[in-house]
């Protein structure tokens, strides 16, 4: 496949997304879509937010240049695929630039995401079949495909909105993961189908994008994107994975481990990183009794920070952590092998174990010894004093063993 038509879509995105945040940040400013220091946040300062509209204008400009190119002519002409991501994203940067000028509810963003996924489904972007090691080709009816479709659209939406906690990070990620998602895809036996050029197109302009925004949102970020850009990169990566896996009926050609050459779980690998925090945070939530949409400050990158971690090196682990995982995932799906595969694996994890560990055990044995402490304090002591001699002592309280009154 010729790349050149994507790198200009990519570098199309990039320069213009870079070129409006300055833009998009006066306008923040004179609007009022200023993001407020908290107890849930770390920002110490108010920072404007609502910069996912620079990356709605980058992703709109490269989709004009790729509509200009012979590379895209069979795709714009026999798919609207391009077109339902793009009216699906413009439904959520609305919302979105709502949410960070006034503020909405969570059921009020959930219809909206949910919208956006019926959005793509009638534009023809929807799970329709996938190769299946063992079972060949499987196809999916409509009762099954757009149900499925719309699962993984909000999942992903939603995957990217709640990494977006620390400066720089939902962007980063976002990036390492279109990246690599586009790698894939472009190696696939079956990316010379114009058909399946939204996938890779899609990857390219959430990268564009993305790294674009990056400048001005690392740490310490100048800017936010806010609900409007990672909703809105959410829905791309979904619309690229769902393009990507869904046209893909060619068995794949690479790695011999046939758990990891399904080509529908490679987007899991590659963005397991904001997956498993959706499922720490929901499980988190439901065993303390509060809803799902409770916000809160135990999310990976905070877990990292409490560990001792700095914000920048909070956000480079994880972008450490979200490469190894996404190369790692390339490796099986793309390269022949098990032991080479297997090689680059345990080089992955052994990288992820030393980079967490060092700083998080003095933060655990530390935990541990204060829960010991306070056990051994809660424990049973032999009797003494007044009750040991039989004399009455004082009258009982309810104020707990070793409890200071006031002074």
């Amino acid at each position: 496949m010729n790349l050149k038509p994507f790198l200009i879509v990519f570098g199309t995105a990039f320069v213009v997304s870079f070129a409006t945040t300055p833009a998009v940040r006066w306008l923040a400013v004179r609007i009022g879509a200023v993001d407020h220091p908290s107890d849930r946040k770390v920002h110490p300062r108010p920072t404007p937010t609502m910069g996912g509209l620079a990356i709605f204008l980058a992703v709109l400009a490269g989709m004009v240049v790729a509509h200009q190119l012979g590379a895209f002519r069979a795709l714009f002409r026999t798919s609207l695929e391009p077109a339902g991501a793009l009216v699906a994203g413009a439904v959520l940067v609305l919302i979105g630039v709502v949410d960070d000028v006034r503020g909405t509810a969570a059921p009020v963003k959930l219809a909206g995401q949910l919208l956006a996924a019926g959005l793509l489904v009638l534009f023809g972007v929807q799970l329709l079949y996938f190769f299946f090691p063992g079972q060949g080709l499987l196809v999916l009816g409509s009762d099954l495909a757009v149900p499925l479709t719309v699962v993984w659209v909000v999942g992903m939406v939603n995957a990217v909105n709640l990494i977006d906690g620390l400066d720089g990070l939902a962007a980063g990620m976002v990036a390492i993961a279109a990246i690599a998602f586009f790698t894939y895809v472009v190696q696939a036996p079956s990316s010379g189908e114009s058909g399946n050029l939204t996938a890779p197109l899609l990857s390219a302009l959430a990268a564009g994008g993305a790294l674009g925004f990056l400048p001005w949102n690392f740490h310490p970020a100048r800017i936010f994107m806010g609900d409007s850009g990672s909703m809105l990169l959410g829905l791309l990566l979904a619309a690229a994975t769902i393009s990507g896996v869904g046209r893909n009926f060619v068995p794949p050609s690479g790695g011999d481990l046939a758990a990891f050459s399904i080509p529908v779980l490679v987007p899991l690998v590659i963005l397991a990183v904001p997956f498993l925090d959706v499922v720490l945070a929901i499980l988190r939530r439901m065993r303390r009794g509060r809803p799902v949409t409770h916000a809160d400050k135990e999310h990976i990158h905070h877990r990292l920070m409490d560990f001792g971690h700095s914000h920048r090196q909070a956000v480079l682990l994880m972008y450490l952590w979200s490469t190894l995982i996404s190369g790692s995932a390339l490796a099986v799906a793309l390269l022949n092998g098990r032991l080479l595969v297997g090689g680059i694996g345990l080089a992955a994890l052994t990288v992820i174990v030393a980079t967490a560990i060092p700083r998080a055990w003095p933060r655990i044995r530390a935990t541990h010894r204060v829960r010991m402490a306070a056990h051994a304090e809660s424990s049973e002591e032999p009797p003494s004093g007044p009750a040991a001699s039989g004399k009455p002592g004082p009258a009982p309280t309810d104020e707990p063993a070793g409890a200071k009154g006031p002074t």
